[in-house]
């Protein structure tokens, strides 16, 4: 199971994600899963520069302490009409820091806001995305050494012909 976290800042949360459940909230899911034995793996996302990334060493100590088997993150990109819908908010919402936050999410990004580059859109490039990789690297290695997600289990995939596609 993949749940993900992007704040832990409830004030931050009701700004940037208004209608999601709360930081809390999700990590009391991952705690129920892991109890129940399912294997959680909690991503960081998306991360923005900025904004939240100095939440991550937080974010998975609080998903390890929840029982998470991983942690992993990905970097905003954001991608066609998301770009400037994002800029007009974040000039709303924390015109303090617009400027400083765009500059990095471009920084992430070969200079631009959009990036589809397979390989690199997810994690970013740059002195900025180098640096929240380490401090998510370090913060994993802190809060989950020895951890892992079990491998899947395929022994009731049935690869016949016909048999899935009977479901339609």
């Amino acid at each position: 199971m993949n749940i993900s976290i992007t704040t832990l800042d409830e004030k931050m949360r009701q700004k940037l994600e208004p209608r999601t459940a709360a930081g809390a909230k999700r990590l009391l899911v991952v705690k129920k899963l892991a109890e129940a034995g399912i294997p959680v793996n909690v991503m960081v996302a998306p991360v923005i520069p900025g904004l939240n990334d100095h939440e991550i060493p937080a974010i998975i100590e609080r998903s390890a302490a929840a029982g998470a088997s991983h942690a992993a993150y990905t970097m905003v990109r954001l991608n066609g009409s998301i770009g400037p819908i994002f800029e007009d908010w974040i000039r709303q919402a924390f015109p303090d820091r617009a400027d400083k936050v765009l500059s990095q999410i471009a920084d992430c990004h070969g200079g631009k806001l959009n990036d589809s580059r397979f390989g690199v859109r997810m994690s970013g490039e740059g002195k900025f995305a180098e640096a929240i990789a380490r401090l998510f690297r370090l913060s994993r290695q802190k809060y989950m050494a020895g951890r892992s997600m079990k491998p899947f289990n395929y022994s009731h995939f049935c690869k016949k012909a016909g048999k899935q596609l009977d479901l339609f």
